[in-house]
């Protein structure tokens, strides 16, 4: 049975609904996980810095206790040594601790008492060792059998010794929790991808069964009597370019939409692999990591895993721009006219208005006819298109000379009337004229941001208002846009229609 256009419309909405709610389902969940991911990695780093620090305390103490029992025992300078130089490492190193421990409610409160037995223990090495400097040893001797700094020393080691236990537990949990949300990433792009396969087959399927359909009609078309030949031309005219925007519609939905979501699953494996590194590094346990460990899992974690979440974000980021670009272009077909007068120049005159600020900024100017005529037309329509053209204008201007924009019409009589579109920006080679107008197509460098719909959508919509566009133009010497409309789009809707 043959698809009606309506069906088809419905159809193929239908489809694009299913596929931006898959998308968004991927997009969604995948963010969510990389957040989590990224939550879990960031508290695995700063629950290893209050490790670390606590570790780094603990050993600079039993530095200065080992030098100030050699200085004790010997008396000899050189025995003192390590002491001294472990009692200007204490202060950063308490410091430290207490700046990487106050993000931890937990560690934070052992914070004061850690802080009190530092100041004992700093006191009773002082007194040893000054007590050996002025010739006391046998009091420095007997301080240290009183048994107080072992006490003060071993209550050190069960606070920081505490801290450490604690540390590696939540490194260990975090790592399950990390490589847990990694594997569900995972599982969502696989079966997200499943479910936009599933819509691109459906999409192709009426796609082709729609071509077909077309193709039976101009047969038919073709049979029609003589006397009909005009109207039999112009409606085969309107099926060939409908059969031609189907086409690039099936490889826009098969090609563009597919091409990010390999990416998405080719860096969903690369992040995965990435956290190989991580681990290594993490659940060292006892063992230090090596340089080799430590400078595998900062790669990973500053250039690896931000490099592929990024490209994940753009990726769905340019699927769900695509997808919407199709919607929106569809909407715009389906919009119903609304037909006014509309003073071409005030038009004009308020798009240049709203841009005026960027044209400033290069010196430039945009001059308008003061002969822009008054049509019957759609106003919506019509600001959309001279947006577009202002938009390109500034984003395609030269960097070597202020922006120079003008908007002239001439009356072309019965035709309506021709505007032209003029600024003096970089230009378009000869053999991008038709490709700037196709959807998701850009011409020249692709230095600028943006999803190559702007002047498909404007010639969508002069089409829609009974007109035309098309370009002139050459590299380096600027852009003309010509634009073809009608003096009175409700006379055109009557033709249409009879």
């Amino acid at each position: 049975m043959p698809i009606s256009n309506a069906a088809f419309v419905r159809s193929t909405i239908i489809l694009l609904m299913a596929g931006m709610i898959s998308l968004l389902g991927i997009v969604g969940t995948s963010l969510w996980l990389v957040s989590k991911v990224q939550v879990y990695f960031a508290e695995l780093i700063e629950v290893r810095e209050v490790r670390s620090s606590a570790a780094d305390l603990l050993s600079t103490l039993k530095d200065a206790e080992t030098g100030q029992r050699g200085f004790v025992i010997t008396g000899e300078a050189n025995f003192r040594k390590p002491y001294d130089d472990a009692l200007k490492a204490v202060a950063e190193r308490q410091k430290s601790l207490e700046e990487k421990a106050a993000r931890f409610p937990r560690y934070a409160e052992r914070i004061p008492d850690i802080r009190r037995l530092v100041s004992e223990k700093l006191v009773e090495l002082a007194e040893t060792v000054e007590a050996v400097t002025q010739g006391n040893s046998s009091e420095a001797v007997a301080q240290v059998k009183t048994d107080r700094g072992r006490i003060i020393m071993d209550e050190l080691r069960t606070q920081l010794g505490d801290i450490m236990s604690d540390a590696d537990r939540h490194l260990q949990e975090g790592v399950i929790d990390t490589l847990w949300s990694a594997g569900a990433l995972q599982w969502t792009t696989v079966i997200g991808a499943i479910a936009i396969i599933g819509v691109l087959g459906g999409a192709a399927i009426i796609v082709a069964q729609y071509t077909r359909d077309i193709v039976v009609a101009r047969r038919e078309v073709e049979t029609l009597n003589a006397t009909l030949e005009k109207r039999v031309d112009e409606r085969t005219e309107e099926l060939i370019r409908a059969n031609q925007e189907v086409q690039r519609f099936a490889y826009i939905v098969t090609h563009d939409l597919r091409a990010p979501l390999v990416n998405i699953m080719g860096f969903t494996s690369e992040l995965q692999a990435s956290l190989g590194s991580i681990q290594g590094y993490v659940l060292a346990d006892e063992k230090p990591p090596s340089a080799d460990d430590i400078l595998e899992a900062r790669r990973a974690a500053s250039e690896d895993l931000p490099e592929a979440i990024g490209f994940i974000r753009s990726s769905t980021k340019k699927m769900d721009g695509l997808i919407n670009a199709i919607l929106k272009i569809s909407r715009d077909g389906r919009r119903e006219l609304k037909i006014e007068r509309v003073d071409i120049k005030a038009l004009v005159e308020a798009g240049a208005a709203a841009v005026n600020h960027q044209v400033g900024e290069s010196d430039g100017e945009i001059a308008i006819d003061d002969k822009l005529p008054t049509v019957i037309s759609d106003r919506l329509s019509l600001e959309q298109v001279f947006g577009n053209l202002f938009d390109n204008a500034i984003k395609y201007q030269s960097p070597d000379r202020p922006l120079r924009v003008s908007v002239k019409a001439r009356n072309a009589g019965r035709a309506g009337f021709t505007i032209e579109f003029t600024d003096n920006g970089r230009g378009i080679a000869p053999e991008d004229h038709e490709r700037v107008f196709e959807l998701f197509r850009r011409s020249g460098t692709q230095d600028k941001p943006g999803e190559g719909i702007g002047l498909a959508h404007v010639r969508s919509l002069m089409r829609n208002l009974g007109g035309d566009i098309v370009v002139r133009s050459e590299l380096g010497q600027g852009t003309t846009f010509v634009l073809r409309l009608p003096s009175d789009l409700s006379k055109v809707v009557r033709s249409m229609q009879a």
